[in-house]
């Protein structure tokens, strides 16, 4: 069952209800080939949620790696993801950047007015999430970090002037429905469907996400 956030932009964003952490972990990797890792989780205490690694001010609560080694813990196997959150059910789904897929890291604001702008260009998207840090994720093809600096450029931008973000090998993204602490979960803007199983190229979507960027510095 899908609901929708009540607001503006975001009354477009479908929200998760109704699956565990453990299944939404074994579909990504069942249905779309993603490799999945499990990372930190919330625990209460003294009635907050904190963070399972314990530091009180962590940024991200229970919404990072939780070993140093995750990057060989990713799997893109439905039975060992299965087993791996069963061992800690509530533990965060997050998804390697560099394998299947890289993304493209811009503020929510800058996001919306390019998500408007590609719609009006009719470009086919690949899936999107919005975080509670308010960053949105732009899924493309691999090889997008190598790629967007000499397009931004390109494109008459130096990306060190923009708030875009290319994340590729050795970075990660949290998945739907990931927990932020009290700040709320990961939620799809576009979620995966079989009609954005084919990502687009960094350099289809480039475009509209500098000038959004650009807009909105």
């Amino acid at each position: 069952m899908e609901e929708t956030i009540a607001g503006t932009q975001a009354a477009q964003i479908p929200q998760q209800r109704g699956e565990s952490l453990l299944e939404t972990a074994v579909r990504y990797a069942e249905e779309r080939h993603w490799d999945v890792f499990p990372g930190t989780w919330l625990e209460a205490v003294d009635g907050t949620q904190r963070c399972a690694c314990g530091d009180a001010s962590c940024p991200a609560p229970g919404a990072h790696p939780a070993r140093p080694d995750w990057a060989t813990q990713a799997t893109g196997s439905a039975t060992v993801a299965r087993r791996m959150w069963q061992k800690q059910p509530t533990a965060s789904i997050l998804l390697p950047t560099g394998r299947t897929f890289d993304a493209l890291s811009v503020p929510e604001s800058a996001g919306f007015l390019a998500l408007a702008r590609m719609e009006r260009m009719e470009l086919t998207l690949g899936p999107v999430t919005l975080a509670p840090d308010r960053r949105m994720h732009f899924f493309v093809l691999p090889g997008a970090c190598a790629k967007v600096p000499e397009l931004v450029r390109t494109l008459g931008w130096s990306l060190s002037s923009l708030d875009l973000v290319a994340l590729g090998e050795g970075a990660y993204v949290a998945a739907p429905p990931t927990r932020f602490g009290s700040r709320g979960a990961v939620q799809w803007v576009r979620r995966p469907t079989p009609a954005n199983r084919w990502l687009p190229d960094a350099e289809e979507v480039i475009s509209p996400l500098a000038y959004a960027c650009g807009r909105d510095r």
